[in-house]
């Protein structure tokens, strides 16, 4: 799978999240670093628990009864309590667990066990939010009937701190299933990068095995044909010089050419199978294109063909095979993307400057869905023209259609 380091601000972002969206952190193996707002967050935290601490020391002389030494224990208990909120994102399992007795002995800790109770929800699964805040919540009749509230009623009070804790373990859940649907968007889009790559990659091994099927065709015959003439030289070493000579020749130029198609088809593997380029059918070249500008007419296209190379047959037939195979795709794309448009096809060069093939549509008169696996045989022809030496660029126009241009090498001969 591709993955890529943490792109954005890492400051504005909480460390645990930065920490699960970057290969880097993890793979390191160390614990996140707080970022510029998690100390801010922590603070602002901390400030809480301090003042819900000091509002509930305030109220401690109100309860009739109350021994001295569990004023003290309790104020005692509420600022380490306070303390202990720096460390809620390192331990938020072990801080939830310790501030149920404290919270029981204590009424000045009471922000702060609230505040690890939403660190809980927020950094663990739901099954230790369970246990650790349905423990709070059995606890709090228990809290109020011991230490009464000396302003409101036993149920009121007991129903509006059970209130408050659910709506703060309901906060902390949104939040992580916030993050964790970020973590997952994330995941979505590299795996769905990592398939886009692969099936690249199988358009490009497919074109290969496609253009080495039909180049061992043409490579096949020549080399019968120089076999051939070697074992005419080799069976009547005493005939004419001038019928040696036309053998010679013939086996020159036949291995020659093959020389030319081996170095065409280098380090392309061929696909073991059998298909119809295997069965000794012609293939087409560049003379072909009118025919199948012919055939795609016939078929109910609108056609403008510009065919400015004189003599076809004196391009070389992997480049004329090649080209053909361009202007197919182009076709094909524009029938299927662009159907009742006019499209524009140009064929130009001469030997030595190389061939020039341009296919282009304007944009349909509305819109057309798209269609499943599309630019793959881009991707074909891309690979296609790159194994002769050529390139091939595709892309959008100015007035909204598409065109598609090769240039394929044309040596002289």
């Amino acid at each position: 799978m591709v993955t890529q380091g943490f792109a954005g601000r890492r400051w504005l972002f909480p460390s645990a999240l930065v920490h699960e969206l970057d290969p880097d952190a993890r793979a390191s193996g160390r614990r996140p670093r707080r970022t510029a707002r998690d100390w801010v967050v922590d603070f602002f935290c901390f400030l809480l628990a301090l003042g819900l601490g000091l509002a509930a020391a305030a109220s401690l002389d109100k309860e009739s009864g109350l021994p001295h030494f569990v004023a003290v224990l309790d104020q005692t208990l509420g600022v380490l309590s306070c303390a202990a909120i720096w460390l809620r994102r390192r331990w938020p399992v072990g801080l939830a667990v310790a501030m149920v007795p404290v919270g029981l002995l204590s009424n000045t800790s009471g922000g702060a066990a609230m505040v690890a109770v939403f660190t809980l929800a927020v950094h663990r699964p739901f099954r230790h939010v369970a246990w650790i805040g349905g423990i709070d919540l059995a606890l709090l009749p228990l809290f109020y009937w011991l230490r009464p509230d000396p302003d409101l009623p036993y149920a009121a009070v007991v129903a509006f701190a059970a209130l408050l804790t659910v709506s703060i373990i309901g906060w902390g859940m949104f939040v992580r299933s916030k993050r964790m649907l970020m973590l997952s968007l994330r995941d979505r889009a590299q795996r769905a990068e990592t398939e886009a790559l692969l099936r690249a990659e199988q358009a490009q091994r497919l074109a290969r095995e496609a253009i080495a099927r039909e180049m061992h065709d043409v490579l096949a015959h020549r080399l019968t044909l120089l076999s051939v003439h070697a074992g005419a030289l080799e069976f009547r070493p005493d005939a004419p010089r001038e019928e040696i000579a036309r053998a010679a020749g013939v086996i020159r130029e036949s291995a020659h050419e093959a020389l030319q198609d081996l170095r065409e088809i280098i380090g392309v593997l061929r696909a073991g199978e059998a298909d119809d380029a295997a069965g000794g059918r012609p293939q087409p070249t560049l003379a072909a294109v009118e025919a199948l500008v012919a055939e795609c007419r016939d078929a109910g296209m609108r056609i403008t063909l510009d065919h400015r190379v004189t003599d076809p047959a004196a391009v070389p037939a992997s480049v004329g095979r090649t080209a053909y195979r361009i202007a197919q795709e182009a076709l094909t794309n524009a029938r299927k993307h662009a159907p009742g448009t006019e499209v524009t096809m140009r064929v130009t060069g001469t030997a030595g400057d190389g061939l020039t093939v341009t296919v282009g549509n304007p944009a349909p008169p509305s819109h057309v869905p798209p269609v499943p696996g599309s630019g793959q045989g881009l991707i074909g022809l891309t690979e296609r023209a790159t194994l002769t030496g050529g390139r091939l660029e595709h892309g959008a126009r100015a007035d909204g259609g598409f065109e598609v241009r090769a240039w394929l090498p044309w040596a002289t001969t």
